[in-house]
């Protein structure tokens, strides 16, 4: 499955490299996350929570920062596991440029899923990703401006 996009954010390119690297801001920007622990300056742990289509499942995975360009990109992979419900691995290439209103931030990510949520279909699960992803990244905008998102 691959997914694709970039996001407008309202911060200097600076700033968004620094978040992109904090695991509070992480944290509080992935959806269902319950914890993100930094074991390393290019590895994380994480707690997950997620309901894709039926399946609800809790995740826990492992996340790498590979291909460092400071400020301007990073290749983000990473790799879970939900038990019954299956797993999800894959990487995401982001890099960041000046825009007018900010910094843009654009987005590659090639992932694979396996298990019970490979099963309810890649139309779902393309379209669950697609939600998270968006609420990920308004919730990444939220905390740099260091405003409130509503987490629905």
């Amino acid at each position: 499955m691959k997914l694709e996009g970039s996001y407008i954010i309202n911060a200097s390119k600076e700033e968004v490299w620094l978040a992109m690297n904090n695991p509070e801001i992480l944290q509080a920007s992935i959806p269902g996350c319950e914890s993100l622990e930094k074991l390393s300056e290019t590895q994380f742990t994480a707690i997950v929570k997620a309901k894709i289509g039926p399946v609800k499942a809790s995740f826990t995975g492992e996340v790498s920062l590979e291909n460092l360009n400071p400020p301007h990109s990073y290749t983000l992979t990473g790799e879970g596991k939900g038990g019954l419900a299956g797993f999800a691995s894959g990487a995401a290439d982001i890099t960041l440029s000046e825009h007018d209103e900010g910094t843009e931030l654009q987005y590659e990510v090639e992932a694979q899923v396996g298990g019970k949520i490979a099963q309810i279909g890649s139309r779902l699960v393309g379209g669950a990703a697609k939600k998270l992803s968006d609420q990920f990244f308004r919730r990444f905008a939220a905390a740099i401006n260091g405003e409130e998102e509503n987490p629905e």
